[in-house]
């Protein structure tokens, strides 16, 4: 960032609220703190707190952090409303201690959940800007982890809608997610910009593998994300089931990286599908394990199922698959193939033997596995990495405040 960019902002105060993760582990969140303070905003966050994230305040790297208590983890669209409740009083108490703290000129919402208008729209009445950062589409995700369109998912529209129209500049993570905001949203195409999850190079480094995570085993899958209801580990341990105990293959093992409400229920399933002995689950673990499961991963897997939420959202796994320079396997969606294109196989949507099968054409294939991890890396390089996607942020910040 040049030093003339840095004055220009010199002076501005951004506030950003995230309500599912603690920061810095959130990493998007995190890259746009980094890279606005970089251009001279002066930037504070609100979010929980979580494992590793205890503190009520501390501040790194100049950006000030402020967690809240997360007292329960909702599971359940009952207890998904108690959870934003409560994250949403704490939020706005804590924006009230960061304006007479630090001070700030505009809020940055990240949804989940779409609820965080009701305090941008509050501060709006004191000439505060409102940019909204589009993580996850509400609705879908809603309907996916619940099979139905009910009152909560018309509700789930209703407050997407109000967030949009609340917002003096929205951010989408893809062009589907921009769709979204204008279509859906109203919003006009000039107040929506495209700022995409870029892998942060300087994080995801290329290590040599640790055999040890095998297990003894020839091959080894890798997968990092959350185990929640949505994102198809059930389906991978089923693939792992037909490579197993069907096509008789037990030279293959699978690391799965990541914590979330089914971890429990998903170690149960290996369990009573005969494969917890070929499946080791990490839980939330620190950068330096999730690194060295990935780097030793001979193939990495995403396994999220083909629905109207993941069809149109960017997962960040792809991007750290290819960061690593590891090939991948994924059901066929939309935006997967946007990311990946040619370095990954495409299963048959929702089918886990075929995504098993594929898994298993790529672990013998070694050239090709090889072939496919260049071109992913080399595609984060020149298109996909955050370096590529910071101006973007900082025009989408331009226009917030022109």
């Amino acid at each position: 960032m040049s030093s003339v960019a840095a004055v220009t902002h010199a002076g501005r105060r951004v506030l950003i609220i995230v309500e599912n993760l603690p920061c810095p582990f959130d990493r998007r969140v995190w890259q746009e703190a980094r890279t606005l303070r970089a251009a001279g905003y002066s930037v504070s966050i609100i979010c929980p707190k979580g494992k590793g994230y205890e503190k009520g305040f501390e501040e790194i790297d100049g950006i000030a952090i402020y967690r809240h208590a997360q007292p329960f983890e909702g599971n359940g669209a009952l207890g998904y409303l108690a959870e934003y409740t409560w994250a949403l009083a704490a939020e706005f108490a804590l924006s009230v201690r960061v304006l007479f703290e630090q001070g700030f000129d505009a809020i940055h919402a990240c949804n989940p959940p779409d609820t965080l208008f009701l305090i941008g729209g509050f501060y709006k009445l004191f000439g505060k800007k409102f940019l909204f950062d589009h993580h996850d589409i509400n609705p879908e995700l809603y309907e996916a982890k619940f099979r139905r369109r009910d009152f909560f998912y018309r509700l789930m529209l209703a407050l997407e809608r109000m967030t949009f129209k609340t917002a003096d500049v929205s951010v989408a993570t893809n062009e589907s997610y921009r769709r979204i905001a204008i279509e859906r949203g109203g919003k006009s195409p000039g107040r929506v910009f495209v700022v995409r999850s870029g892998p942060d190079l300087s994080r995801l480094k290329i290590l040599p593998p640790v055999p040890e995570l095998k297990k003894g085993r020839r091959f080894l899958v890798g997968y990092v994300g959350v185990m929640g209801r949505q994102e198809g580990i059930d389906g991978l341990l089923q693939a792992a089931h037909h490579i197993v105990h069907e096509m008789g293959r037990t030279d293959v093992h699978f690391g799965l990286v990541g914590g979330g409400t089914e971890l429990s229920a998903m170690r149960a399933l290996a369990k009573a599908l005969n494969v917890d002995d070929f499946v080791t689950f990490t839980g939330r673990v620190p950068d330096s394990e999730l690194l060295a499961m990935l780097n030793t991963a001979d193939v990495c897997v995403n396994p999220d199922v083909a629905n109207e939420m993941n069809d149109k959202s960017t997962m960040n796994k792809i991007m750290e698959y290819m960061a690593l320079g590891k090939p991948i396997v994924q059901y066929d969606l939309i935006e997967g193939r946007v990311s990946a294109q040619d370095a990954s196989l495409y299963a048959q949507r929702n089918d886990p033997q075929d995504l098993a099968r594929k898994l298993i054409d790529l672990l013998d294939d070694e050239p090709l596995r090889k072939r496919m991890g260049e071109i992913g890396l080399d595609r984060v390089k020149t298109k996909l990495s955050w370096e590529h996607e910071a101006p973007r942020l900082l025009a989408a910040y331009d226009a917030l405040f022109s």
